[in-house]
């Protein structure tokens, strides 16, 4: 499956009122993140026995599709493609790395 398949796919299961386009995915994006972060902190605080095990692997393949999900319906509802996301990203990393970037802060080094 490639991105804008994805995209298509997701999209028809984005039920959510039109009003709140942008707002809801925006909101749903920031939760999931955190159950992505908060399944790796605990896996910390467990002690990381066989870390990563195949459950934990199971379990955080949910929850970055539910990511992944959130990051699809806002695109969608900006009228962006995935596709293009996804080259920015990869543009903007290269580029960083070019030009011996890639470490530090700031959006636009």
């Amino acid at each position: 499956m490639n991105f804008t398949e994805y995209q298509n796919l997701a999209l028809s299961t984005a039920i959510y009122p039109k009003k709140y386009e942008t707002i809801y995915p925006a909101l749903g994006l920031c939760g999931e993140a955190g159950e992505v972060a908060e399944k790796i902190k605990k896996s910390i605080r467990d002690g990381l026995h066989n870390w990563p095990d195949e459950q934990f692997k199971e379990d955080l393949t949910k929850e970055l599709g539910d990511v992944l999900w959130y990051i699809s319906a806002l695109a969608s509802d900006l009228d962006i493609s995935l596709d293009d996301v996804a080259q920015a990203n990869v543009d903007k990393l290269q580029s960083r790395k070019d030009r011996g970037k890639i470490g530090g802060s700031g959006d636009n080094r």
